[in-house]
């Protein structure tokens, strides 16, 4: 039974060494078991808190403490699963009871040096548990700085965008605010920035999947709503007027969907990565036929008409919807238009509009597009 005890104390502290490495030093995009792990628990523990709200702002401040909670429970988890092995392999190695064992282990596993037995083949172990926890916590701690620098690079263009897409974002909103004011030709650049945001994502949140948690400051923002409302927008666009769309359009589309498919392979979600131009998607045509109209009201002039452009649009939404929808129910996005059903019961919000003041009248606000173009006009 003895060296029964000290191959599991091996077996175990090898697991937790290759979880460690894989987690926080290997940039390979692997599956993060131990994060997917916690992070489907704490996101069903955090859910029952509000089994019946059907406000979007309780559950946006329950989910705010998923990603601490994983951080926090990842690395307790590791330096449990070390004590453990220590433990194991201190009661193989030497006679002497479980309570010995756990207490030497402890004492040289978190430096507090007040239980050691003279032996050598103890003062091995001991040297190896008392290095092990001060790395381990030193490995989380640089760990921390590469989340949130990605985190805030995400966060800054969200930010950005949701003064064009409004808030929460919707792809056709990001059309027509430009259009409205006659800025459609800066969508090559807003394009050309997501399409290097949509690349960091794909690199950042598959190596550190932990990165899908973190949610942003303000409860109708979402990197996740965001991404998809530029792809709309740069699908739409090419479907509706193919002959003015920036080539921008394309590439971030492409950088787009191949984040996506990054991201989901280290989620294990199996997708087509080939999928047929005329293959179903969950977006209705009545829904487009709705963000058709609302481009086509802010006064972008169309050579397409809605049921021309529905087959080109939905050759592109094809290749990201299902992964994109299936992340946003993952990550409890904002339920914005176009992004798919949630785990809750709840409606499609579509983007907020508040009323324009001005400056000749600031006590008469007015709200709609046609105020905006006959003021710019």
């Amino acid at each position: 039974m003895q060296a029964i005890w000290g191959v599991l104390g091996i077996v175990l502290l090898v697991v937790t060494a290759g979880s460690i490495l894989r987690t926080l030093v290997l940039p390979r995009g692997m599956s993060a078991f131990v994060v997917l792990t916690l992070w489907h628990f704490w996101r069903t523990v955090l859910a029952l808190l509000a089994p019946r709200s059907r406000s979007y702002e309780v559950r946006d401040v329950l989910m705010a403490w998923l990603a601490p909670l994983i951080l926090v429970s990842q690395l307790f988890g590791w330096l449990l699963a070390l004590l453990t092995g220590y433990t194991l392999l201190n009661y193989a190695v030497t006679p002497g009871t479980w309570y010995e064992a756990f207490r030497e282990a402890g004492s040289s596993l978190f430096t507090l040096g007040f239980a050691a037995r003279s032996h050598w083949h103890l003062s091995i172990i001991d040297f190896a548990a008392a290095a092990s926890g001060p790395l381990v916590t030193a490995l989380q701690i640089a760990y921390l700085p590469t989340l949130y620098a990605a985190y805030n690079r995400r966060e800054t263009e969200v930010t950005l965008l949701t003064a064009r897409a409004g808030e929460p974002m919707w792809g056709p909103e990001l059309l027509a605010r430009q259009a409205l004011v006659g800025t459609v030709e800066q969508l090559r650049q807003v394009y050309a920035g997501w399409e290097r945001l949509a690349a960091d994502i794909g690199e950042s949140h598959a190596n550190y999947p932990v990165l899908l948690t973190f949610r942003s400051p303000r409860p109708y923002r979402s990197w996740i709503v965001g991404l998809l409302a530029v792809l709309d927008a740069a699908a739409l666009h090419i479907a509706l007027v193919p002959a003015e769309a920036p080539p921008e359009a394309r590439l971030v589309l492409r950088a787009g969907f191949t984040a996506l498919r990054d991201i989901s392979r280290v989620l294990k979600v199996p997708f087509d990565d080939d999928p047929r131009p005329d293959t179903p998607i969950a977006l209705s045509y009545a829904e487009f036929v709705e963000g058709v109209d609302r481009v086509q009201r802010a006064g972008l002039r169309p050579e397409r008409t809605a049921e021309e452009a529905w087959e080109h649009f939905r050759g592109w939404r094809v290749n990201y919807e299902s992964l994109g929808c299936l992340l946003a129910r993952k990550v409890d996005a904002v339920p914005a238009l176009w992004t798919g059903p949630r785990d809750w019961t709840t409606e499609a919000m579509p983007p907020r509009r508040p009323p324009h003041r001005r400056p000749d009248n600031p006590d008469d606000p007015f709200p709609g597009d046609a105020a905006i173009r006959a003021v710019r006009e």
